[in-house]
């Protein structure tokens, strides 16, 4: 298994703490396999195997434990008297009124909770009305750039590792295939048509499924475009679809709310507001993309971006497009120490190319960090303050 220990620490960080440890991530991004690294860290760390109580609740097994009075009295009946036990759901959106079972659970001293799901009704801000105040939320994706190059031979080179990274997948379970690209692209369109219909058309009940998939794929071809509702359903019309705005927002908030794409808003830097138009969109995984498009609308820069906004989000920041006048930040990355700003470009060895991507940042007055992220292969360049920087090394941590 390929080690997430930036995830594994953050459970680390809340274990045995009164709170709900809630681990949310699109389907297939290695919730389960989190969980499996955590219980042998117990294991190996004082902990008895009685002391752990795993339900998967895709397994067949554990389907009459989806009624939440089972469930919860079938975890009481397992729980060993004064020690502390830690449960682990896994799937948990299985389970109707599942909240009720982990809340009964939850005010036994002697439980530490960890619950896992995939779905739309779990993972949206539903969850904060259902276990208000009581939890702690980790949200995951598929592998980063370095968690995927631990998978992979030391014999292939840094840039070959990120050409397999966005052709083939950041989903873990592709490392497995050995690059047979045909088993690869069956495996996503797999799971694309399980997110699909379970995650998305079951829960808002859609009709229109080829409607819906002419959204995706509208935006899987504009990532990193500047979109509006009124754009996209112009488009789809264009093509002779009958499509309203509120459909296309209704379907785009589903998408959202299944972790398949990310919404960026636009942030104001100069006036530091948070605007509500010309939002862009990013894809959970590249690979995923090319599955279902090919690989039509090769945009090297667009892609990258792709890869370094979901970075960005891993690394805890909150992630917005900057607006500073009439000109454009890729990136406003923010946590609470402040804001770093990036412009995100395949390569700036053109000197128009370098002065366009310059000149955003030169127009930010604050002293936080300001970053230019190429796929150039050169030396790190300082432009009074602006860091222009290998993406991939930046990707692997090897600049700080």
């Amino acid at each position: 298994m390929i080690p997430r220990d930036e995830y594994l620490n953050f459970l680390l960080r809340f274990k045995n703490q009164q709170l709900i440890k809630v681990i949310s991530g699109i389907r297939r991004c290695g919730k389960s396999t989190l969980l499996e690294l955590f219980r042998e860290y117990l294991l190996n760390n004082g902990v008895d195997k009685e002391q752990i109580i795993f339900i998967n609740f895709e397994d067949l097994e554990y389907e009459e434990l989806q009624d939440y009075h089972k469930l919860y009295n079938y975890v009481k009946s397992k729980m060993i008297p004064d020690k502390m036990n830690y449960v682990f759901l896994d799937e948990i959106q299985h389970v109707k009124n599942f909240e009720k079972a982990v809340d009964s659970l939850f005010i036994k001293k002697n439980a530490d909770i960890y619950i896992t799901g995939s779905n739309a009704y779990f993972m949206s801000g539903e969850l904060a009305t259902l276990l208000s105040g009581r939890y702690v939320e980790l949200k995951m994706l598929p592998l980063s750039f370095s968690e995927f190059c631990t998978g992979t031979p030391d014999s292939i080179s840094v840039s070959e590792k990120y050409r397999l990274y966005i052709e083939n997948s950041s989903f873990p379970y592709v490392l497995r295939y050995e690059n047979d690209y045909r088993d690869v692209r069956e495996y996503l369109l797999s799971l694309y048509n399980t997110i699909l219909i379970k995650d998305i058309v079951e829960r808002y009940k859609i009709s229109d499924i080829m409607l819906l998939e002419s959204v995706v794929r509208f935006v899987f071809d504009n990532i990193g475009n500047q979109l509006s509702v009124s754009k996209i359903a112009n488009t789809i019309k264009s093509d002779g679809r009958n499509i309203s705005t509120k459909t296309v927002d209704k379907y785009l908030q589903a998408l959202v709310d299944s972790m398949m794409i990310y919404q960026a808003n636009r942030y104001n830097i100069k006036g530091k507001q948070y605007l509500k138009t010309l939002e862009k969109y990013y894809v959970v995984d590249i690979g995923l993309r090319y599955a279902l498009l090919g690989k039509r609308g090769y945009d090297v820069g667009h892609i990258l971006e792709n890869v370094i906004y979901l970075e960005l989000i891993r690394r805890g920041y909150d992630v917005y497009i900057g607006q500073v006048g009439e000109l454009e930040v890729d990136f406003v990355a923010m946590n609470d120490n402040g804001s770093e700003y990036f412009q995100v470009s395949a390569s700036v060895r053109d000197e128009k190319t370098l002065e366009r991507e310059l000149k955003s940042l030169q127009k930010i007055n604050d002293n936080y960090p300001k970053y230019i992220l190429t796929l150039d292969d050169d030396p790190v360049c300082d432009y009074d303050g602006i860091k222009k920087i290998n993406a991939l090394d930046w990707l692997l941590k090897k600049y700080n």
